[in-house]
């Protein structure tokens, strides 16, 4: 006989997500980022739909829907390529090297993302930021406005999705994920009075059906004290939490964590390096 905690839980649907949504305080009409661990949420009636229907319906007609569809795997410079040749002698990196395969803006999967990032993804009508390593995906009428323009040089600076979300005064949700995943405090890294060291990075895509090699020269990113910053964002009033399905869920306006970022991590980094 089956004990109560070994009961399903109930399906999710759509309806009582966007009630969720809407109780936590995502606005109509905004531009939102959504960074998802969907597994978090709970069995839901169409998997990756249910919740995608439900930010839409939330969003609204005048809503745009972004989410992070970022690729490591065919970067040399990468941590997961770095991890994954620790180990080899030389012949053996250069046989994984020529492997690696080009980044492709259309059919190239994202990597680690998520459910919710890939059914974006491949959604009619979605648009994805031209970055072969930290590209996004947009649904929604201002979807082209926050994607258009990222730089190869910038991955998550003012010439990104992240940068344009800014400026369009938009949220972030981080659904069943903690602040790690939490893409914009990287803008805060860029508008620092000492910006973090640049590095080499080296990454393939696809040019009219071949792989050509890219080297650019970009800010260092680290992201290993985002937990710390996202504890002190926790104690503002601005960030709001509840629960969405079964996760735990934050909001937060673009604006206001990005700016708060700045301050810590000048107040905390720099202080450090002094």
């Amino acid at each position: 006989m089956s004990g109560p905690d070994e009961r399903p839980w109930p399906t999710l649907g759509r309806p009582r997500l966007a009630d969720d949504l809407r109780a936590l305080g995502v606005r109509p009409g905004v531009c939102l980022v959504v960074h998802c661990g969907l597994r978090q949420v709970g069995p839901l009636e169409h998997g990756p739909a249910t919740l995608a229907g439900a930010l839409r319906d939330v969003l609204g007609p005048a809503g745009t829907l972004l989410v992070p569809t970022q690729t490591d795997g065919n970067s040399t410079t990468s941590r997961a390529h770095l991890a994954a040749v620790a180990g080899m002698d030389g012949a053996q990196r250069d046989r994984y090297e020529a492997a690696l395969p080009g980044w492709d803006r259309r059919t190239t999967p994202s990597q680690r993302m998520g459910a919710l990032a890939e059914y974006v993804r491949c959604a009619p009508g979605a648009v994805r930021s031209d970055h072969p390593q930290t590209s996004f995906a947009a649904l929604g009428p201002r979807a082209r406005q926050l994607t258009d323009g990222h730089d190869l040089t910038c991955h998550l600076g003012e010439r990104s999705p992240v940068g344009n979300l800014y400026a369009a005064d938009g949220q972030i949700l981080l659904l069943g994920a903690g602040y790690e995943a939490c893409s914009a405090l990287h803008l805060a890294e860029y508008r620092l009075p000492v910006p973090p060291p640049e590095r080499d990075y080296h990454c393939f895509r696809l040019v009219d059906g071949r792989r050509v090699r890219l080297d650019f020269h970009a800010l260092d990113l680290d992201d290993t004290d985002f937990p710390q910053v996202g504890a002190a964002l926790d104690d503002t009033p601005f960030v709001q939490r509840g629960r969405v399905g079964r996760a735990e869920a934050r909001l937060l306006p673009a604006r206001a964590a990005v700016d708060f970022a700045v301050g810590w991590f000048a107040a905390n980094r720099l202080a450090v390096r002094r």
